[in-house]
């Protein structure tokens, strides 16, 4: 039955004169999104709204879920596109409308016609009475609510005419690629997956690296972080996943540093790192999955020491949440179910039996002094060897 959709937006709505630039990208997003299905649409906008139009068969239910991962809807409704041939011709197809989209009919409803083109015959008004006695007649156990109906049917009278009456839930945000782009530190847990997603709905792109420490992490550990990237870039597009060889750094800093320093040492490491490449990328800062108290290393005091080596803002979009909120968010991006198979991550190997919770910058950069000797050159080896995984 429908072979269009009406694509809604919010913020978008408010960004004044530059709003034409959210509406392209949001265009460009649905338009790579339906790539990923079988079929050929067309998407375009016109005057506040965007359309997507079938232009072949296409599984209308895939469709939608493919959409619902476009950051920057707001909602998509399924639509009938009528050609104007006149009121009789119009009040048959919404007849035929309701009886199959609505087909229990005990409910109540309004119409709202919303009059784009002025040359039509009949104002909004008109059009809302009219096609309300039409329903009415056609059935008559429905009733007219103006003020909570259950059921609104929207008519709009443009070049051609369209009916919806369905607004299923997008995923809001902006759209990625309008707020620059970030590295996402990517391990693989259950955070920084979520991290990615979040960030990314704000309209940032995003580029990942992946700590890895083999032998003590086998290919699968890595294999799985591919994963998740995979799977995050569904909403986020295509990921560029940075792999780093960390195991000669975790080593040396095993061997030089106070153990119950190791985390946060390691981790200061890993955010240098990190940093460099971002830098080398383009992007505009650095997204952790932290969350404050949830482990030894993150509580204020060890953040604060880990920001202390970072030049550019670091971001940590779950930093108030607790573990269920974020296991909430990471079944709902189907990242979940990944994050907890049992493959050992980088930074588990070397974890301190007592790690400090409080650390002392001063201490830890009297530390980190042990390393002078080859950590530059380790760290430039590291980011010289790297892996790049592309995801698609």
């Amino acid at each position: 039955m429908f072979k269009a959709f009406l694509i809604k937006y919010a913020e978008i709505g408010v960004k004044g004169k530059n709003r034409y630039l959210f509406e392209d990208a949001l265009v460009s997003q649905i338009r790579y999104s339906l790539k990923q299905i079988d079929g050929t649409f067309k998407v375009h906008k016109t005057a506040g709204r965007i359309f997507v139009e079938a232009l072949s068969d296409f599984d209308t239910d895939e469709a939608i879920e493919q959409l619902k991962t476009v950051f920057g809807i707001a909602g998509i409704c399924p639509v009938v596109i009528l050609e104007d041939e006149g009121f009789e011709a119009l009040s048959e197809e919404v007849v035929t409308y309701m009886e199959r989209v609505h087909p229990e009919k005990n409910k109540t409803f309004k119409v709202m016609a919303r009059r784009s083109r002025k040359n039509y015959a009949l104002d909004s008004m008109e059009i809302n009475n009219k096609l309300g006695g039409v329903i009415l007649r056609a059935f008559p156990e429905m009733k007219v609510d103006v003020h909570n109906p259950e059921i609104y049917l929207n008519v709009e009278i443009r070049e051609k005419i369209y009916i919806y009456s369905q607004v299923i839930p997008g995923p809001g945000g902006m759209p990625v690629g309008t707020n620059g782009k970030a590295m996402l530190l990517l391990s693989g847990g259950i955070d920084s997956p979520v991290a990615g997603y979040m960030i990314a709905k704000r309209g940032v792109q995003i580029e990942a690296v992946y700590f890895h420490a083999p032998p003590y992490t086998s290919e699968r550990a890595k294999q799985k972080v591919a994963d998740l990237a995979q799977l995050i870039s569904r909403y986020t597009g295509p990921i560029k996943l940075h792999v780093i060889n960390f195991t000669e750094i975790q080593l040396y800093i095993y061997e030089k540093c106070p153990h119950e320093e190791l985390t946060i040492i390691m981790r200061r490491y890993m955010m240098r790192i990190a940093e460099q490449i971002a830098k080398e990328s383009g992007c505009l800062g650095l997204i952790t999955g932290e969350s404050i108290g949830q482990v030894a290393s993150q509580t204020l005091h060890s953040l604060a020491c880990t920001d202390e080596v970072c030049e550019l803002p670091v971001y940590r979009p779950v930093i108030g949440f607790d573990k269920q909120e974020i296991v909430d968010i990471s079944l709902k991006i189907n990242t979940y179910e990944t994050s907890i198979l049992p493959f050992e991550d980088c930074c588990t190997i070397f974890v301190a039996k007592h790690p400090v919770t409080k650390p002392n910058l001063k201490i830890i950069q009297h530390h980190e002094n042990n390393l002078e000797e080859s950590i530059d050159q380790m760290m430039e080896r590291a980011v010289h060897t790297r892996q790049i995984i592309q995801t698609v």
